[in-house]
């Protein structure tokens, strides 16, 4: 996998705000969001093993692991990676801007899928399957930077709210 960085620190987003939480942040992104904070990721990065990535999560500690980008989903070792973290008990979230579909990922994993507004630069990019595996547990994200974003965001969830899956 190419990596960015790994480090530990308080999770900020998502239900899991304010908890200990390793960062595996990897290289590269398909999207150009206007507002983006880690244009750091779109290049560069070190090559790193599943072993030696594993390596250092367990050296950090702790029992939350989010892998982030740019955007996890475009490099293939991502799913061996999220099972390999979880055959190690490790509550893992997965990050994504979700262009790329999130359904060949492990049931267990929470899915915090961005759906882009017009005030990224980038609507229209969302991958609608990933609303047929989606269930109670993951979690959409929406930036809003303004009223028509704010718009955006509550028409696309009473649109679509009914084709997630909602743990009983």
């Amino acid at each position: 996998m190419r990596i960015t960085e790994i480090f530990k620190s308080i999770q900020g987003e998502s239900t899991y705000a304010g908890l200990p939480c390793v960062f595996v942040r990897l290289t590269g992104c398909n999207l150009r969001c206007v507002w983006c904070d880690s244009e750091y990721t779109f290049t560069g990065g070190t090559e790193m093993s599943l072993d030696r990535v594993m390596s250092r999560v367990d050296e950090l500690g702790g029992d939350i692991v989010e892998i982030t980008g740019g955007e996890p989903l475009l490099q293939r070792e991502v799913v061996p990676f999220t099972k390999a973290l979880l055959e190690e008990d490790y509550k893992v979230l997965l990050e994504t801007s979700g262009a790329q579909y999130v359904g060949e990922l492990p049931q267990p994993v929470v899915k915090i899928v961005d759906v882009k507004c017009p005030g990224s630069g980038e609507a229209g990019k969302f991958c609608m399957e990933n609303m047929k595996v989606l269930d109670g547990k993951d979690q959409l994200k929406f930036v809003i930077r303004d009223r028509e974003d704010y718009w955006y965001a509550k028409e696309f969830l009473q649109e679509h709210r009914q084709e997630c899956r909602v743990e009983e």
